[in-house]
């Protein structure tokens, strides 16, 4: 029975894309079942009890759910503690949380990939508000070599005086490759090789159980990440995490609370469950994701389009950016992607000037959480290269309809290269 209605051309794409993928689908399911086994066991190992699901109010004394919670993200994350809460808002206000928990006046913030995502500009530089900048945190970086690889070098020469050493995981609004655990344990190295007081902090967004690895698991001080992304598993509503060494965690659970309170405080109202029940879920959201991903580049590189990373380079997390050379294609896509959406399929993105970013942003998502990009969404800044960032996919299925979905409204328009 046809659903869809797509041009021949798209359907034969789609077919010869999934040929090419097959056996990048094959290790993308050995290392979701590998994590399915980590998450199950950290579940059993820290005896999540039926109890743990229910939430508490006002002050949150004793909320062992929560506690729970902390411990079970931890042990996925090969982290000695974690600060798992609703109400990070988003992966920036974690991020935002650890910067200024760990950091102190003069300072030194050394980015080691180059400049941070759009959202922390103004966390790290604003003239107002209570920037790093304002409290009189220094800030460095160092650019990536040209091709994307992290200068080893130059962190020996320069790390030897910061006091946060900061990666970026994923690739951002950028092209470069988002860097695998591999590459990450061994940009930790080179740091502690000259200055083994250094905090390695790694914003993981879009990363977590994408490897097998996590990057606690080769030397990372701290780990930050949002639960309406891969941890939360499409369940959870909002909220993000801070994992790492507890001496550190404790100290950015002081900054989201009070000093002295920590962790001990913050109600988890009715949250509790859909966090657990999230995270159970994520290795299988990662998976079928990861998989969308794929079939993205794979088959957008066969109507002709630059596609990053290929389909079959191994993945360190959910972003495929596809470089579609105009504004109106890179527009084309986004609807297409809306169309292909279970929820607000009917509506169409534009850009528009979204708070945190330096240029218009155009975005599609027909998510059931608003803004959450383990769900199938792209989004994209309207400036050169004219490039938009895929991620997410509850499931493999809807996905593939939805990317091939882009392409048609594409092909309707005329703008498909071939």
């Amino acid at each position: 029975m046809e659903f869809f209605r797509f041009d021949n051309k798209i359907e034969e794409t789609a077919r010869r894309a999934e040929e090419l993928a097959a056996e990048t689908f094959a290790r993308i399911d050995r290392i979701a079942r590998n994590n399915s086994e980590k998450v199950l066991k950290a579940f059993i190992d820290c005896r999540v009890g039926e109890m743990h699901l229910k939430g508490t109010t006002g002050y949150g004394y004793g909320d062992a759910g929560r506690d729970k919670l902390d411990e079970v993200f931890a042990r996925v994350l090969g982290a000695e503690d974690a600060l798992v809460r609703h109400n990070f808002v988003n992966g920036t206000h974690a991020i935002s949380t650890a910067l200024f928990g760990v950091l102190r006046p003069d300072d030194t913030l050394l980015s080691l990939t180059g400049a941070p995502y759009d959202t922390l500009s103004e966390v790290i530089f604003a003239d107002r508000g209570g920037s790093l900048k304002e409290f009189g945190v220094k800030y460095e970086q160092i650019d990536l070599l040209p091709d994307g690889s992290p200068d080893l070098d130059a962190i020996r020469a320069r790390a030897k005086g910061c006091k946060v050493a900061y990666i970026q995981r994923s690739r951002g609004y950028s092209l470069r490759p988002s860097l695998t655990v591999s590459v990450i344990a061994d940009i930790i190295e080179a740091v502690k090789s000259v200055n083994k007081d250094a905090i390695v902090m790694v914003d993981n967004c879009y990363g977590e159980l994408v490897e097998e690895k996590e990057p606690c698991d080769v030397g990372a001080d701290i780990v930050i990440g949002s639960l309406i992304k891969n941890l939360g598993g499409g369940i959870a509503e909002t909220g993000g995490y801070i994992a790492g060494r507890a001496d550190l965690t404790e100290l950015c659970a002081y900054r989201l609370t009070t000093v002295g309170t920590g962790k001990e405080v913050g109600c988890t109202l009715d949250m509790n469950r859909s966090l657990f029940l999230g995270l159970f879920h994520a290795p299988e959201a990662v998976r079928n994701a990861v998989k969308t991903a794929t079939f993205a580049s794979a088959f957008f590189g066969e109507l002709g389009y630059d596609a990053f990373p290929r389909y079959d380079e191994p993945r360190t997390d959910l972003i495929t950016a596809i470089q579609l050379k105009t504004p109106e294609a890179l527009t084309a896509f986004c609807e297409g992607i809306q169309a292909g959406s279970p929820v607000d399929s009917f509506v169409s993105p534009e850009a528009w000037d979204m708070p945190g970013y330096d240029s218009q942003v155009i975005m599609a998502a027909g998510a059931f959480t608003m803004g959450a990009s383990i769900e199938l969404s792209a989004d994209a800044p309207l400036r050169e290269p004219f490039a938009v960032w895929m991620q997410g996919g509850l499931t493999y299925d809807t996905g593939r309809i939805g990317v091939m979905t882009a392409a048609q409204r594409m092909a309707e328009k005329g703008l498909l290269v071939r």
